[in-house]
């Protein structure tokens, strides 16, 4: 079964007019992580925080974790794409980012500790950033924002944990990483605009399910979809209580895929 919706918002203007928009969600769509001619933008959940946005032309993987990942549908070793982007270090946003980057050839995106840090691995195909940068892509661009949490990888400090704002073609997609609520997630709604806010509901390491909803609502994206949950048992939660007040909720499986189409 399909959904049409009209409700994302225009944010290729600085203006907030919306635009005729169509989110087609298939109940089980399995993907190889790479583009079908057939949609214009394809964003497919992995399972804990990873994600695949692609076009005809690009593909950016977001904080990869496929092996020991108990609820993914693809191998590490399967996995195509064209540029990667990392909210921060711990394994499980992490630890496949090397492998697929190499593998791959992709251009990473992190914070600087994490390039460094890949640089000395041997893949020096990395664009550092921190809290507050942009940097303009060859899809879109990709800001940092503030993440309240924490960041290392095998005893290594790697950095401030960071929020991803991608501008991608025509949408906007923000992936808050792993965090708390904080207030100012108000402004990155007010300043970038979001269609989509990918926000983490699994309680104890993130926001629970409703601290999330709270911070779906201060965002302001027509869509939420709640990430960072169910993959173990102690983040295991009720999605339905993932709730935010006129939002959308959409909830993916794992190899899931939605479709947007911009009029």
């Amino acid at each position: 079964m399909y959904l049409e919706s009209s409700a994302l918002s225009d944010s290729s203007s600085a203006d907030s007019n919306t635009h005729n928009s169509r989110i087609l969600v298939p109940n089980t769509v399995p993907s190889s992580g790479w583009y079908d001619a057939n949609m214009a933008i394809k964003l497919t959940f992995h399972g804990q925080s990873a994600f695949t946005i692609e076009n005809e032309t690009h593909a950016l993987l977001i904080d990869p974790f496929f092996t020991d990942n108990p609820v993914a549908k693809l191998a590490a070793s399967d996995v195509k794409c064209t540029h990667i982007a990392i909210t921060h270090g711990h394994f499980d946003h992490f630890a496949d980012c090397e492998g697929i980057a190499k593998a791959n050839n992709a251009t990473v995106y992190a914070a600087y500790e994490i390039c460094e840090y890949l640089t000395e691995q041997g893949h020096e195909k990395c664009e550092p950033g921190n809290a507050g940068g942009r940097i303009e892509t060859e899809f879109g661009a990709i800001s940092f924002t503030q993440a309240f949490h924490s960041s290392s990888f095998q005893n290594r400090y790697m950095g401030m944990p960071c929020g991803l704002v991608i501008e991608f073609d025509s949408a906007v997609f923000y992936h808050a990483g792993d965090t708390a609520l904080f207030s100012d997630m108000e402004l990155i709604g007010e300043i970038f605009k979001p269609d989509i806010a990918m926000l983490p509901i699994g309680d104890r390491f993130t926001m629970g399910p409703e601290m999330a909803a709270a911070a779906a609502e201060l965002i302001g994206a027509p869509t939420a979809i709640p990430m960072h949950y169910n993959t173990w048992p102690p983040i295991e939660v009720d999605v339905n209580r993932f709730a935010p007040e006129g939002v959308e909720v959409l909830v993916m499986e794992p190899s899931d895929a939605v479709e947007l189409e911009t009029e």
